[in-house]
């Protein structure tokens, strides 16, 4: 008599599922917590309100983040923000990205509550327009380290004052070895607005070059019917340490327009940006164990 063998196959396909069940339940449980980020938006001269959707699903779509969005709709350059009110304003957040345009935003004690924070330790990813905000003095000339206009340009890395026409910008990673950029290609971006460079800091690492064909403006013409176009060049991505924790700052101009903060290429940068400040980026460019969202 042959021995009775069916009843096998719905026990095998049974234990096969547990496994993979208390398989998944241990990844989950070795899994580290979300990344906590703050993304802090709004200002002048810009879609922050559709830039900062694309910022929060492109992110929480690459890492193991949860990304609290600080929204005002505001569109001048006083904007303010009601979470920098509160000296602790960035307790329980692993990292703040900065994108907002508040250029004449000047009350010295409002701006070093946000520097306090990243001074003490917090990290920080600022984007495009927050390189022209909280300035005053005579910003427009090189500001001295220590000078009370210079605190938000010192966090930074680099003095910025303005930008050309938006046109398009050649991007070079000028360091391919860089955790943040490796890998990375070269590439043109549409139009976009390449900012100046009044300085670059000692210790600011360059990560990127950007370069833009800007046709003469009125007043060149004015005084030289026969104007060139000229090359204009500038870091436009960059790392930092700062203050006495050394806390790790990375900084992009680029992001304008909506098209640019939505593509790939963009919100890829962003992504290692945040990994590599708060000490998740693998030197290959790739994110730790459980930070990324393969």
């Amino acid at each position: 008599m042959k021995p009775i063998v069916k009843p096998l196959l719905p026990i095998t396909f049974l234990v096969t599922v547990l496994g993979f069940a208390l398989a998944q339940d241990a990844a989950k449980k070795d899994k580290p917590e979300p990344l906590k980020i703050l993304l802090v938006a709004g200002g002048c001269c810009h879609d922050y309100a559709t830039q900062s959707k694309l910022l929060k699903a492109g992110i929480e779509e690459r890492l193991n983040a949860e990304v609290t969005v600080e929204f005002n709709p505001a569109k001048g350059t006083d904007t303010t923000f009601p979470i920098y009110e509160n000296a602790e304003w960035a307790k329980g957040y692993d990292v703040v990205l900065h994108d907002e345009c508040s250029a004449s935003v000047t009350d010295p004690a409002y701006v070093k509550r946000i520097l306090d924070a990243h001074k003490s330790g917090t990290p920080a990813v600022n984007l495009h327009c927050a390189m022209h905000s909280y300035r005053w003095g005579n910003y427009r000339e090189p500001v001295k380290i220590s000078d009370d206009n210079a605190g938000w340009y010192e966090m930074i890395g680099i003095q910025s004052t303005g930008h050309g026409p938006q046109l398009p910008i050649g991007i070079s990673f000028s360091d391919a070895d860089h955790p943040t950029t490796k890998g990375m290609e070269n590439w043109t971006t549409i139009n976009e607005e390449l900012y100046n460079n009044v300085q670059v800091f000692d210790g600011t690492h360059a990560l990127a070059t950007g370069k833009q064909l800007q046709s003469p403006g009125k007043k060149a013409l004015e005084s030289d019917p026969e104007a060139k176009p000229r090359e204009a060049t500038a870091v436009v991505v960059w790392a930092n340490e700062y203050g006495p924790e050394k806390t790790r700052i990375f900084s992009t101009t680029l992001g304008h327009n909506n098209e640019t903060v939505a593509d790939d290429r963009y919100l890829d940068l962003v992504a290692r940006g945040l990994l590599w400040s708060v000490g998740k980026l693998a030197e290959d460019g790739t994110a730790m164990a459980g930070y990324g969202n393969e």
